[in-house]
């Protein structure tokens, strides 16, 4: 796990700056502590920074094939790079060193660009090759690795593993995009491939750009999920699914450095955790935070299932009233990010530092074996859609959602509102609604006039709109799970994760996000991810010999912070003097009025907006440090 940085000269010829090179590396110095290497010729500038995890003696980067005509920087694991070793070595090639990132520079002699489908693992990577002048960058199918890029007025193409690499080159245009509010407002993050900045992209989940000076950067797809020749029963699902998600953590399992795993207590943390213990002799290093609001905690539940297993567990009580990382939080992210889990995923991070240096983890199981209440929800709404036509649905649900309430502060059986709105919605517009940080109306609420003026009818929803139209099958449950795997999984999940993860020089690994894992799993019928009101069923069912029976079935709680509270408290003055800030009220973005009324009537008690206030907090440090 390391940071890379480039500048390549896409549309002239002159000198790379090394010096500049080398102080935008560094701007990343914490997801590579242990070192850095640079490479610089006529055309392209790359550096890197390592997390040593792999060949700890002689896995420095770049890395070279055997001529130094073909060279590398990386960020990632390979983790079939053995097998491919092994063949490209038959084939002729000489290998130096005993690191995963070698393999890349061969695999690219050995095949060009169809040598990323062989890649096994989390990864974005640049290759320079010299004899050819093509420069190659990839990001792995399912987004864990990120990279941005920008081009600057001089015609070079800057890169890197994080906003902040691009913003400390001088000619990076810094302009914000104007759509990025109305985007962050609707998803609580700024979906790929677009940034908080008109000219800067991120590079999509499962794309690569090949670049040649004189070209154009543009996104190529190599891979996507295609729709299952062949649905698996829950019968299948059971004799083959820890046998196959056995291999997924066995090759995550090579570390030449302390590895653990989090264990929250959850679902697919215990399902990690036993097989880690299944597959090696000696106990595994596992770790969980704890909140002391019982609300808020669910460390017992962690330890049941290291007790069963018998692992070297660590567990820390924190506060849930600790708020003392948003400010931090809020520069890690580099722009908007509105997901308040951050804050305990960072202290889980924390606290797994100090005993490891490499985490296997849980994320992606609720994307793929539909864990969400919002996806059982939406299959529900979508039977009764279908038995009454659009043009009933949509004005007879659409005049009950406005005289309805907005009820947060109900149970959730009585938020009705949002339910109404569904209804008189299609299928994707409606899912849409539902993952909404804020719905339409709120968002159109917020904004100012000349805001929505500028945005010329422009929503987030067309970004899913435009994933939906590329889902490869018709299945209900199947088109909301692609949409959550193309949108929320790699804009907030991953981001979340790996963000968390690097600040505290951690490597996170993924075992559920294996790509031929995921690409069997995604297989099983819907009818047997979701059997009445229980999400995940077949994946629990294959679990039961693993994990006990009360952590399988029991309701989903994740990690949540009791940030209403916070805003009634001891963040009142902060929200105010944040939100109502010179720099907010100027950008041209919101309704003062709207921010005032939100903050007064939480504040009050009168109603809760701690969802949109949160948002709204995030969204202004980051305007107040423009």
């Amino acid at each position: 796990m390391c940071g890379i940085t480039g500048i390549f000269n896409l549309e002239r010829i002159a000198p790379i700056n090394g010096a500049l090179l080398k102080h935008m590396n560094r701007v990343q110095s914490h997801r590579g502590p242990d070192d850095e290497g640079y490479y610089i010729d006529e055309c392209v500038g790359l550096g890197h920074r390592r997390l040593s995890i792999i060949d700890l003696s002689t896995g420095q980067q770049p890395i070279f094939n055997e001529d130094q005509s073909v060279c590398v920087v990386f960020n990632g694991e390979i983790y079939n790079f053995e097998s491919l070793v092994a063949e490209l070595s038959h084939l002729g090639h000489r290998f130096k060193t005993h690191s995963d990132t070698e393999v890349i520079v061969h695999a690219w002699e050995q095949w060009g660009v169809q040598s990323i489908e062989r890649f096994r693992g989390m990864f974005a990577f640049a290759l320079w090759d010299k004899n050819k002048r093509q420069l190659l960058l990839a990001r792995d199918r399912l987004g864990k690795k990120p990279l941005y890029y920008t081009q600057t007025n001089t015609g070079q193409l800057i890169f890197g593993s994080e906003l902040k690499v691009l913003l400390a080159h001088p000619e990076v245009d810094k302009t914000l995009r104007s759509e990025m509010a109305e985007e962050y407002f609707m998803y609580g993050y700024i979906p790929d491939p677009y940034s908080a900045y008109k000219h800067i992209y991120k590079l999509n989940a499962g794309h690569f750009m090949l670049l040649k000076p004189g070209g154009k950067a543009e996104q190529t797809p190599y891979w996507d999920l295609v729709s299952p020749e062949t649905c698996h029963s829950t019968d299948e699902v059971q004799t083959e699914l820890i046998e196959r998600l056995s291999e997924a953590v066995r090759i995550r399992m090579l570390s030449d450095v302390p590895l653990g795993a989090f264990l929250s207590g959850g679902v697919d943390s215990s399902a990690i955790t036993a097989i880690m213990a299944k597959l090696q002799d000696t106990p595994v290093n596992t770790c969980a935070i704890g909140f002391s609001e019982s609300d808020y905690d669910e460390s017992e539940y962690a330890h049941q299932i290291a007790h069963r297993y018998q692992t070297n567990h660590v567990s820390k009580i924190v506060s849930a009233n600790d708020y003392q990382l948003i400010d931090k939080l809020s520069t890690i992210y580099d722009e908007p990010f509105a997901d308040s889990s951050a804050l305990p995923t960072f202290q889980v991070c924390q606290l797994a530092r100090q005993n490891v240096k490499v985490a296997l983890s849980g994320d992606g199981g609720d994307e793929l074996f539909a864990g969400y209440r919002r996806q059982r929800m939406h299959i529900a709404e979508q039977r009764f859609r279908d038995k009454i036509p659009y043009h009933i649905r949509k004005p007879v649900f659409s005049s009950l959602a406005s005289v309805y309430p907005k009820a947060d502060w109900a149970p959730k059986s009585l938020r009705a509102k949002t339910t109404l709105q569904s209804l008189a919605m299609d299928a994707i517009e409606a899912y849409a609604n539902t993952m909404s940080k804020l719905r339409s109306g709120q968002r159109q609420q917020l904004f100012s006039r000349n805001y929505l003026r500028n945005l010329d009818g422009y929503t987030g929803l067309e970004i899913m709109k435009k994933h939906a139209n590329a889902a490869p099958t018709d299945d209900p449950l199947k088109q909301i799970q692609y949409l959550d795997i193309k949108t929320w999984l790699p804009g907030d999940i991953l981001t979340k994760v790996d963000r968390a993860s690097m600040a505290n020089s951690l490597e996170v690994r993924s075992p559920l996000l294996d790509h031929v894992f995921f690409e069997w799993a995604f297989s099983i019928q819907s009818s047997e991810n979701i059997k009445g009101t229980e999400g995940k069923y077949a994946f629990k069912k294959a679990l039961e010999p693993y994990v006990d029976h009360n952590i399988l079935y029991r309701p989903k709680m994740g990690f949540s912070i009791p940030i209403a509270d916070w805003f009634r408290g001891p963040l009142q003055h902060n929200l105010n003097s944040t939100i109502l800030s010179d720099n907010v009220l100027d950008s041209g973005f919101f309704s003062a009025k709207t921010l005032k009324h939100l903050i007064n009537e939480h504040i009050s008690g009168r109603s809760n907006h701690a969802d949109a206030l949160w948002c709204l907090l995030m969204f202004a440090k980051f305007m107040n440090r423009q």
